[in-house]
């Protein structure tokens, strides 16, 4: 029997996430340009482009996700998070014209999750990013299950180092899909093989025998 030393926990939907989730954790980590509106005293060894002991109010600098959320409030004005370049109106009229063009993985590996989190920061454009996001992965998803089903023993290395990581996991999940139903047509996916445990155990006591 097959075993694992670590049992993949799937990501967060939408605008939750999961801890757990390598995934989420990934993410969180993702860089968000970021404007202090507020001065942060004594932590000027931060910003690297500083020369004061403070950070000062306006100061321009980049920010994880994780942490720009534990500071973003709209009430207090700690932060403001501007829009990653992919997200801004130039890219979303690139998606809306062809989305299959984009490589997604280039200009961020977790396009939807990271579009989705910025749902978090009062913005005016939050519902024509939603509505790009969306748009973007229904018209990938069929050219992704397609070449999925369609290219199963060919070499497709293009088509994914373009794909986002939830793309990716879709890709995969379609072949496997696809490798269960042709083992099912074939009669394979009924039979009963020994497990691994079982084999080696074999193999231990035919030793013993032979010795």
């Amino acid at each position: 029997m097959a075993t694992q030393s670590y049992t993949p926990v799937p990501p967060g939907v939408g605008m939750e996430d999961n801890f757990l989730s390598l995934d989420d954790i990934l993410l969180s980590q993702e860089k968000l340009p970021c404007r202090t509106e507020t001065a942060f005293p004594r932590l000027g060894f931060l910003e690297k482009s500083g020369d004061t002991g403070d950070i000062q109010e306006g100061t321009k600098m980049e920010m994880p996700l994780w942490l720009a959320k534990g500071l973003y409030d709209s009430k207090r004005r700690v932060v403001a998070v501007d829009l990653p370049k992919v997200y801004r109106e130039g890219w979303r009229t690139v998606f809306g014209a062809d989305p299959n063009v984009v490589d997604l993985h280039k200009m961020g590996p977790y396009y939807y999750g990271l579009g989705s989190q910025l749902l978090h920061f009062d913005s005016p454009e939050n519902p024509d990013i939603a509505q790009t996001v969306l748009q973007t992965f229904v018209r990938r998803f069929r050219r992704i299950m397609d070449s999925s089903q369609n290219a199963y023993n060919e070499d497709t290395s293009a088509l994914v180092e373009k794909l986002d990581c939830m793309e990716r996991s879709l890709f995969r999940s379609g072949q496997a899909g696809l490798h269960d139903f042709q083992r099912w047509e074939k009669g394979q996916s009924s039979q009963m093989t020994a497990s691994s445990l079982v084999q080696n155990y074999r193999k231990r006591k035919f030793a013993e025998l032979e010795a």
